[in-house]
């Protein structure tokens, strides 16, 4: 008896313990589940949208310019000689007609006294031949000289003409020349480094410095055939008969290396003769003002110019468009707040804006903040995108 009563507290033991373990075990099951549930009910991802929008934009052209001097002189001696003076400070401010440089002046000054003695000498002997003709003019009439002493007399008068007058372009040779050992500028304009120094020998080929006219200054860029017909055609509705002529020139501005605008417009002065065959473009220059002689020969800027006007232009923050593999995407929200990406063509870049050609339509919504997070349809929380941008994100 008391082995079957052992024995059945036994059982009654081991019964307790399997419910004790069965219900663990679903609570624990009820727990997990629950967690489970909770981490999947995660929010719907906010976003920052903005809405498509439908205007009249201006398409401006935008070129890599460099800039040049007006005209840029190059200075060279016209004779040779010892450098002996350098009569400005490099990128100075010159006049036309400044003294730059200095040759040793000596053996010029000493070539001109020489010419000037032997110009001397040929009009005394001219001198005394026209003496001789006035002499013999009358005994010749009297006969009582012969009248070939009188041709003699005659041709030695001319001879003597022409010594005189070889003279004397000499002596003004040998007054240019020891003029010419003060090298001058040429024009108005800014004097770059010296190419040379005091004691050298220069000679005519000798490169001096340059001098470059910077007010006005140009800006040479090279456009597209057909970026050149919309100028054209931008030109003539603003009253111009082309690029070149007309009351209202095409105004061009100057955006300079640090991402400033240049405060002056300019205009276009010169447009090349042909379209390159290798590249498919065509040369041209604005001119721009330059009074404060900001800009400077060898400078890059870039250059713009309205070219034409897109009516009903469809119109998305740049932040909106991803470009992926070579296709542009945007992802749009739809009214039951899925977001899913779809694929658009874009036109021109309109300041922050890109203008899509296809692919949206007026008033959809589009993700401007998070959208590289969205690579399928997905549910989001979509609020404006100026909301998001002061939250941080």
């Amino acid at each position: 008896m008391r082995f079957f009563a052992s024995r059945s507290r036994l059982h009654l033991h081991t019964g307790a313990r399997a419910v004790a373990w069965s219900l663990a075990c679903c609570l624990l099951f009820t727990v997990g589940c629950k967690k489970k549930s909770t981490q999947t009910a995660m929010p719907p991802l906010e976003v920052g949208v903005a809405t498509v929008e439908q205007r009249d934009v201006p398409i401006y052209g935008e070129w890599v310019g460099n800039l040049d001097g007006f005209v840029n002189a190059q200075i060279q001696p016209q004779v040779s000689g010892y450098l002996v003076r350098q009569d400005y400070h490099e990128g100075q401010a010159v006049h036309k007609g400044q003294v730059l440089f200095e040759i040793d002046p000596r053996p010029f000054q000493a070539s001109l006294d020489q010419t000037q003695g032997q110009l001397a000498q040929a009009r005394a002997q001219l001198e005394l031949s026209r003496i001789n003709v006035r002499r013999d003019a009358p005994l010749v009439a009297a006969h009582a000289l012969a009248q070939s002493q009188l041709d003699t007399d005659t041709q030695l008068a001319a001879q003597n003409q022409g010594i005189v007058r070889t003279d004397e372009a000499a002596v003004r040779m040998a007054q240019l020349n020891l003029g010419w050992t003060k090298v001058r500028s040429l024009i108005d304009g800014i004097a770059g480094k010296a190419n040379t120094q005091v004691g050298n020998l220069v000679n005519t080929s000798t490169l001096l410095t340059t001098v470059s006219q910077v007010n006005p200054i140009k800006a040479f860029f090279s456009i597209s055939e057909q970026e050149y017909l919309d100028l054209s055609e931008s030109a003539k509705r603003q009253g111009a008969s082309d690029l070149l002529n007309g009351k209202k020139m095409i105004p061009l501005e100057l955006i300079l290396s640090n991402g400033q605008s240049y405060p002056f417009k300019g205009s276009i002065f010169f447009v090349d003769r042909n379209v390159d065959n290798t590249t498919g473009t065509i040369t041209i220059a604005g001119a721009f003002p330059n009074s404060a002689n900001l800009l400077r020969p060898g400078q890059f800027a870039k250059v713009r110019a309205l070219t034409n006007t897109q009516q009903n232009a469809l119109l998305v923050p740049q932040r909106a468009v991803l470009d992926q593999q070579g296709q542009h995407l945007v992802v749009v929200v739809g009214k039951n707040g899925i977001a899913q990406p779809r694929i658009v063509t874009v036109g021109k870049q309109v300041g922050t804006e890109w203008i899509i050609l296809s692919g949206l339509k007026v008033g959809d919504t589009v993700v401007t903040e998070g959208n590289g997070k969205i690579q399928s349809p997905m549910p989001v929380h979509a609020v404006a995108d100026n909301a998001v941008a002061a939250g941080g994100r």
